[in-house]
């Protein structure tokens, strides 16, 4: 890394911010992800650090306030990360919004996501996720009705919309600020683009200038330089990094503390990850997660797709191992960047 680029970065992302009435030291977020940002992974992330806050699964508003964490394949934390976990939630009923937010300030967690950014079909046919940016009204009044229930932080994820106008990221940034929400959020993606084109970054900055309350951008940021980048050509607050956390889970720590990865580390950390998810998830539950970790993963190598089909063929954690193992007897080439093929 230029070391220029590395003084920069870490002169930026370690100012504390505030957010609502908490304060996070570090400027780099997991991003809001379903199944890869589970309990495992975020123990993952936790074990190298250099982040401020983790981001959950996203959760169910209808079932969450009768959820219990020893059965539930998503309503799950370890007791070390809870100051700096935010449970995200889905839905599109205001009341049962506000419900699942107050059993998650009563669990005692740093804030509550309000997820308006999932363009998956399944999640929108219920008309919730990035669906509700279609009904910017209806989605102000879950924003409201999330404020009013919980004394906790509260973060709004969301698109562009559904067609490619800087005027509606712009408008509803506005209105989820006056509606209560304590911090964005932005991905300036079209909801029905499932990053098939580059994100508009210039949005981000646009959103940003229409607000108070901070912002953190999200997209294609996959190495030190982009996302100093991204922090300086838009203004934003911080950095939500999805693609490339997942890829290699040490990128908080390389760009806030100067961590300095090397081959050994990807193997340990693949096979750490393994032994997490037998630690928290039944074997069908914990092979799940890890296959779709495997896909992120194996996007740092070139021949990485053999990697990922062995893996991905096989119904043993044990074996994952062993394959790993063996993926590396002889150091893999690295690509400078992951390959993008992967990580769509």
């Amino acid at each position: 890394m230029d070391t220029h680029i590395n003084q920069s970065l870490f002169d930026l992302v370690n100012q504390p911010l505030p957010i609502g009435d908490k304060v996070i030291t570090k400027r780099l977020v997991l991003a809001p992800m379903t199944i890869l940002g589970n309990i495992a992974f975020r123990e993952l992330l936790s074990h190298y650090g250099g982040y401020g806050l983790l981001f959950s699964e996203m959760c169910s508003a209808k079932q969450l306030p009768n959820e219990n964490p020893i059965h539930s394949g998503y309503f799950r934390w370890r007791e070390e990360e809870r100051e700096h976990l935010i449970f995200q939630i889905f839905g599109s009923n205001p009341s049962e919004m506000a419900n699942a937010a107050k059993r998650l300030e009563s669990e005692g967690f740093f804030g509550v996501d309000i997820n308006f950014g999932c363009s998956v079909a399944s999640i929108c046919q219920k008309k919730c996720g990035a669906a509700l940016l279609k009904t910017p009204e209806l989605a102000v009044k879950i924003v409201k009705a999330v404020r009013k229930s919980v004394a906790i932080p509260v973060f709004v994820k969301f698109r562009t919309g559904w067609k490619d106008d800087p005027n509606i990221p712009v408008d509803l940034a506005k209105r989820f600020e006056d509606a209560g929400a304590d911090a964005l959020t932005f991905h300036p993606r079209v909801s029905p683009d499932r990053r098939t084109r580059r994100p508009r970054w210039e949005y981000i900055a646009m959103v940003k200038n229409a607000v108070n309350i901070p912002v953190f951008g999200n997209g294609n940021v996959f190495d030190a330089s982009g996302c100093l980048k991204m922090i300086n050509d838009t203004g934003c607050d911080g950095i939500a990094v999805g693609r490339m956390a997942i890829a290699q889970p040490w990128c908080f720590a390389q760009w806030s503390q100067g961590f300095q990865p090397d081959i050994k580390t990807f193997q340990e950390a693949a096979i750490l990850l393994s032994r997490l998810m037998e630690k928290h998830y039944s074997a069908s539950m914990g092979l799940r997660r890890y296959k779709k970790f495997a896909a992120y993963f194996s996007s740092n190598f070139q021949f990485g797709h053999t990697l990922f089909n062995r893996i991905n063929k096989t119904d043993s954690m044990k074996e994952i191992r062993k394959i790993v193992n063996n993926f590396f007897r002889l150091p893999p080439r690295l690509f400078l960047c992951p390959n993008l093929n992967f990580l769509i």
